[in-house]
């Protein structure tokens, strides 16, 4: 289970903002590409689950990450979900991305239990979305600050994984206050966001 913080930052101003009052405490930037999949029978969102190949561009070599989340839920500005991830040969992964049937064949214990957990015999890709994600390690935790490029549009989100989310929660929300960053709680995953194809209010 994957416990986050997440609070959606209102415009570019307040990510911009915030970037430029976190810069001491920079870590690392990712730029991600997350392409998704479901069963050629929706066997996956059928019992609200999802599979993301995840690339990490601009990195040398380059990365691949496969990732199955399942029974996503979002209430007060906390992430619960069930994930299980793991690297996987980044070429294939473009493969399996440019033909999803491909999937079927790749070499990882994530698709090993999509296809025996759910009875995925086949997938279909469902598109995708970028993000650039910068790293802070701030007051001992790590602060994820993300710029998510959508086709409808850009949105930025502040996420930090924590067993002791309403504590972490507490400490973002003073920093946040306390410098004039506009924020309120995120009520939908950047998965949802992107197939509903609109921001939220």
């Amino acid at each position: 289970m994957e416990v986050e913080v997440k609070l959606r930052l209102r415009d570019k101003s307040s990510h911009q903002n915030l970037l430029s009052l976190l810069a001491p405490f920079h870590a690392a930037t990712h730029h991600q590409h997350n392409t998704f999949f479901d069963g050629s029978a929706a066997e996956l969102s059928s019992r609200r689950a999802v599979l993301r190949l995840r690339f990490h561009e601009k990195t040398d070599p380059p990365k691949c990450f496969a990732c199955l989340k399942a029974k996503a839920v979002i209430e007060n500005g906390v992430s619960r979900v069930e994930e299980d991830e793991e690297e996987v040969n980044p070429a294939a992964g473009q493969e399996c991305a440019m033909e999803p049937q491909k999937l079927v064949d790749l070499d990882s214990r994530v698709l090993r239990r999509v296809k025996e957990e759910f009875g995925v015999k086949g997938f279909v890709g469902l598109g995708g979305f970028r993000n650039i994600r910068n790293v802070y390690e701030w007051k001992g935790v790590k602060l994820e600050v993300d710029e998510v490029k959508y086709s409808f549009g850009d949105m930025y989100e502040v996420e930090c994984e924590s067993l002791e989310p309403e504590r972490v929660k507490a400490m973002m929300e003073e920093l946040f206050k306390e410098n004039g960053i506009d924020y309120a709680d995120s009520v939908m995953s950047k998965f949802a966001i992107f197939r509903a194809g609109k921001l939220p209010e």
